[in-house]
């Protein structure tokens, strides 16, 4: 795999990453072994990024998972993990990005992973109660003390990120991109050209969409998060269903997945893009990493970017995307 800058930190990290979240029953039912084993095929396939947060799964368990997993090559990886999001006793969340809670966060992730210095440590959300700058400010302060090597944010609007990267620079942003989901081309792209910043790219197969498997609404468990997103609805879900033929042309043009190509899209747009797609199959994994060496002429590149101009449906139900700068 290519390697690239992860902005303003001077490392380099191979372009495709391993999003940690559904290693912990989000989508569909997991192991603790076979998660494992997952995240260390990932490693001999030659994935380098691994991202967690510490509302992944009841208590901690993906950082957990995951520090138990990269035990045998803790210092050859770059590990992220967020804060930010605070569960209460009824079930919902709020947005806490205060700096005590920064300090407070950032000591029981380092707990639950097992390292003494997390690599890159994001604003999960950005608490529109505490000026940016504040949440910033104490995250460099961890930077300082050792306890952090890189900071970002995510889903921050472009406002939030020129004031955070004033504060203290951030190494990355991390938003979801896709063929689907193409906010950040209006401006966050500008900003991380601008200041230098890597954009780390969360579900660039559109959380399973854009593999081509998922045909209705019936396709997915009630249990399973997509259930409650709008896009995956009765209401949206054929018409975005018809924007897949294109995808699947391309596919058979390049001898490829539909997976595949629409990560080797989002790679192919912007040179300083981190791609972290999820995935608990070992196969999707491998298909994954491959898609790395998957070129797309402009014409291709083009193509895909007009067929999916309009998607039907937001991308999260309104209690959600209250959190989610714009």
């Amino acid at each position: 795999m290519e390697l690239r800058r992860l902005g303003s930190s001077g490392s380099e990290l191979p372009e495709v990453g391993l999003g940690c979240m559904g290693l912990s029953s989000v989508y569909t039912e997991t192991d603790d072994r076979s998660a494992e084993d997952l995240i260390r095929l990932a490693y001999d396939l030659g994935v380098r990024h691994f991202d967690t947060a510490d509302v992944y799964g009841a208590n901690g368990h993906n950082e957990r998972l995951v520090g138990r997993a990269i035990i045998g090559f803790r210092n050859e990886v770059t590990i992220a993990t967020k804060f930010g999001h605070v569960l209460l006793d009824d079930g919902s969340r709020i947005i806490d990005g205060s700096p005590e809670y920064v300090h407070r966060a950032c000591d029981a992730s380092l707990a639950r992973l097992g390292v003494e210095r997390i690599d890159l440590y994001n604003a999960h959300r950005v608490d529109p109660k505490v000026p940016i700058e504040e949440t910033v400010g104490a995250m460099a302060q961890l930077v300082h003390e050792g306890k952090v090597r890189w900071i970002g944010l995510s889903e921050a609007a472009p406002d939030s990120v020129r004031r955070g990267h004033a504060t203290h620079p951030l190494a990355a942003i991390q938003a979801e991109y896709s063929l689907w989901t193409r906010l950040p081309e209006a401006e966050h792209f500008a900003v991380c050209e601008e200041l230098g910043i890597a954009y780390v790219a969360y579900a660039p197969i559109g959380r399973g969409f854009l593999s081509g498997t998922i045909k209705s609404a019936g396709d997915i468990r009630p249990d399973d998060r997509r259930a409650r997103l709008p896009r995956f609805s009765d209401e949206h879900i054929d018409s975005n269903v018809a924007l897949l033929d294109t995808l699947i042309d391309v596919a058979v043009e390049v001898g490829a997945s539909p997976a595949q190509v629409a990560l080797a899209w989002v790679l192919a747009r912007k040179p300083f893009i981190h791609a972290i797609p999820g995935t608990t199959s070992a196969a999707h994994l491998e298909e994954n990493v491959a898609a790395a060496n998957i070129s797309l002429s402009e014409r291709q590149v083009s193509r895909l970017a007009s067929a999916f101009a309009t998607v039907s449906g937001d991308r999260y139900p309104p209690n959600v995307a209250q959190h989610v700068q714009r």
